[in-house]
Formats: C-alpha cells, structure tokens, sequence
C-alpha cells in the first residue's frame, strides 16, 4: 500500500464518458411504492377505509425511515473524524 492510497491522496478519477448514449431515469414514487407493497391499487384505497389506513400506515414509516436516512447521512457528513 501506497502512502498516496493511504491517506486518498490520488487524483479523482474523470466522469464516465456519454459517447452519445441516453441514461434514462424512472425515479420512483412514495405511494407507488407503498401500493406496491401492499398489493393495494388507488381504488382500494379510496374506496376502502380499512385499506387506506394500512396503506397511511405504511406511507407514514417509509416517511419516517427515509428521513431518518437522511439524518444519519448528514450527522456522517458533519462528524467526519
């Protein structure tokens, strides 16, 4: 091991080249994800009372992890040792 390797002096490496070709990006949608999960569609939910609150349940938690993720990545950023 190098020193250079060592303490990541090196030089970053350059972005990927595109050579023309299209990166296509889907981002992926909270409630779609959760009515996924559930196995629930739109109707269910609207329709459905019972549904509705599984599917508010499940949303709520995917809110809460995702911005509990969000904390942690920022307290690592901020706390760097």
């Amino acid at each position: 091991m190098n020193f250079s390797s060592l303490f990541n002096f090196r030089r970053p490496l350059p972005p990927p080249r595109m050579d023309g070709a299209t990166q296509v990006v889907q981002p992926q949608r909270a409630l779609r994800r959760v009515l996924d999960f559930t196995g629930k569609s739109i109707d269910d939910v609207v329709n459905d009372p019972m549904a509705k609150r599984v599917v508010q349940g499940y949303f709520k938690l995917h809110k809460w992890v995702q911005r509990e993720v969000e904390i942690g990545d920022l307290e690592r950023q901020w706390n760097r040792a």
